[in-house]
């Protein structure tokens, strides 16, 4: 079976070369790049590996023109800020081989601040990356936190992508307000309305199940931090959906009925 690596990729230039370098067992490795303004693209050509450039929408968009733009039989989908082990290599290149699978989750090993990071949620932080090209789609509803529409069922791999995910604070308060902005316009293209409530039940539900429920507490004071943090940006979610409904002249939303969640779907 032929098998293309697909590196997504944006100004990366301190990640792209130790990325490639765990990945060159493949049959190919392709960057798809998000017209990156640092070295990333050169990088990337110096090492012999194909360079595409696609302006980026979401990220949802970004994996499917990767799809569409290979044409191997398995697509193993890498971020620039991901290694792959050599065990992880061997586990791939074996599992390919196996015809009744239209895809393999892939568990990752997540280093935040330095440390890898066990509860909380970020562990074993299953991803479907390993995909038969034809039999699988990203669902275009989802521009974040993507997920894979398969024709076909999935299997999971033993042996963890190792992902330096937030380095430092600001990292994470930067990708997280990203990441939070483009959740709350999905939940409005849904039409769900929050109220009031939401802005306090949500961000406590969010820091009961990562803490206590997902045990981030084992994890020490960096999971309790973590667990903090995600209750944070999940607040924010809520009041950016908030100030996006009343730019949309949303009113009267006390008249709803809420679900079991603390949002009101139209």
């Amino acid at each position: 079976m032929c098998l293309s690596v697909v590196i997504l990729a944006k100004d990366e230039e301190q990640n792209i070369a130790d990325c490639i370098a765990t990945v060159e067992w493949a049959g190919r490795v392709v960057v798809l790049d998000s017209e990156s303004t640092d070295r990333t693209r050169e990088i990337a050509q110096r090492m012999g590996v194909t360079v595409h450039s696609h302006p980026f929408r979401n990220y949802a968009d970004q994996r499917n023109v990767a799809l569409r733009m290979v044409d191997s039989d398995w697509v193993f989908f890498v971020d620039a800020d991901e290694r792959a082990t050599p065990e992880l290599a061997a586990e791939v290149t074996e599992v390919i081989e196996d015809d009744s699978k239209a895809g393999w989750w892939v568990p990752r090993h997540n280093y935040i601040f330095g440390r890898v990071i066990r509860h909380a949620g970020w562990y074993p932080d299953y991803q479907l990356r390993l995909l038969r090209r034809g039999r699988a789609r990203y669902d275009p509803a989802r521009p974040v936190h993507e997920v894979v529409i398969l024709d076909g069922e999935a299997g999971y791999l033993q042996h963890p992508l190792i992902h330096y995910n937030y380095r430092t604070l600001a990292e994470f308060r930067e990708r997280q307000r990203r990441y939070t902005a483009y959740e709350a316009q999905a939940l409005l293209d849904k039409g769900i309305r929050p109220r009031w409530l939401s802005l306090i039940l949500q961000p406590l539900r969010e820091f009961r199940r990562r803490y206590l429920t997902l045990q981030g507490y084992r994890d020490g004071a960096r999971g309790l931090l973590l667990s903090l943090l995600m209750a944070w940006y999940t607040f924010r979610r809520y009041r950016l959906l908030c100030a996006l409904w009343q730019a949309h002249g949303v009113s009267n939303q006390k008249k709803m009925l809420p679900n079991s969640d603390g949002s009101i779907k139209r």
